[in-house]
């Protein structure tokens, strides 16, 4: 088969392969292209500490997200974060549940791939768990690890047990690469879109065409991540994948799920650099594109 036929087929089935990618129309409801995400945002003593440096250097947070989970939140700390969020018109969005690289199958190299995943029915019941327990503690916007659990909590939405507004979130740690993967996972119930790091400009563009729903993207990479500093990516980005959440994660960081209180000031430290990374993202977005830079708002838009 040739590549033109091959080309052919996948545009047929409704998924073309792009060289280049076309400007998005797509925007957020209050009608911004791009937000801005900062990750590992660990309770809310570094929440506070995120919207304090964001507040200090004039940048705008739209959402903030956790990746320990919500089993290792106190119920006053999930409060607390909820408050948070709507004194300061921010998305609060909480990783669920039991982990498989933190379950007895840690030590099989395998785990790295599939860190994520639910391992077994009762860390999907666990993390269902997880999901009734932060809503009903104020939050409304959930990050999945797991394809099942996501589907269950599609499912759960769809027959009201749980809020129809309700924000469901895949993680970076489950494969998103092409437009059928993001179409799926929109079928089974995803609202936002976390996709692989490591994707060119036509690939991000390939996906935006497969889906509605907003898309995050780490514009800088944890190091177990791929580790990319992609800032003059930006421009392009916001321009194929709108509407889109900028993310900014830390390069040379240490990865320090679960946070406690005995790394709370480096976790904290941590957030205060995410926001300057941001920051600069900003800046060199000004810079290089100015009609994208003013196109974005001070408030979240829960996508």
């Amino acid at each position: 088969m040739t590549l033109e036929r091959i080309n052919s087929l996948c545009a047929g089935l409704g998924h073309p392969v792009l060289t280049d990618g076309a400007d998005s129309t797509g925007r957020f409801p209050d009608g911004s292209r791009y937000k801005v995400e900062i990750p590992s945002c660990e309770g809310p003593d570094v929440m506070a500490a995120v919207l304090d440096e964001a507040d200090r250097r004039g940048v705008p947070v739209h959402r903030v997200s956790q990746g320990s989970g919500v089993m290792m939140l106190t119920d006053a700390e999930i409060e607390r974060m909820a408050a948070l969020g709507a004194e300061h018109g921010v998305e609060v969005n909480l990783f669920l549940g039991p982990r498989s690289s933190w379950d007895i199958g840690g030590q099989a190299k395998v785990s790295a791939a599939v860190g994520a995943a639910a391992r077994g029915n009762a860390a999907v019941a666990a993390s269902l768990c997880d999901a009734e327990r932060a809503v009903r503690l104020g939050i409304r916007s959930l990050l999945v690890g797991d394809l099942g659990v996501l589907a269950l909590l599609g499912r759960m939405k769809r027959d009201g047990q749980l809020p129809e507004d309700l924000v469901l979130k895949t993680s970076v740690l489950m494969p998103l690469s092409n437009g059928p993967t993001a179409a799926l996972y929109e079928q089974v119930g995803a609202t936002s879109l976390n996709i692989s790091t490591d994707l060119t400009v036509p690939q991000i563009a390939e996906i935006r065409a497969a889906t509605t729903v907003p898309i995050d993207m780490y514009v800088e990479v944890p190091d177990d991540q791929g580790g990319a500093v992609r800032f003059y990516d930006v421009p392009e980005v916001v321009r194929v994948a709108a509407p889109v959440y900028l993310k900014l994660g830390l390069r040379n960081a240490p990865n320090i799920y679960p946070v406690g209180g005995h790394i709370g000031a480096m976790a904290q430290n941590l957030g205060r650099e995410r926001v300057r990374r941001a920051e600069l993202v900003l800046r060199l977005l000004s810079e290089l594109a100015p009609q994208l830079a003013t196109d974005a708002t001070p408030a979240a838009v829960a996508g």
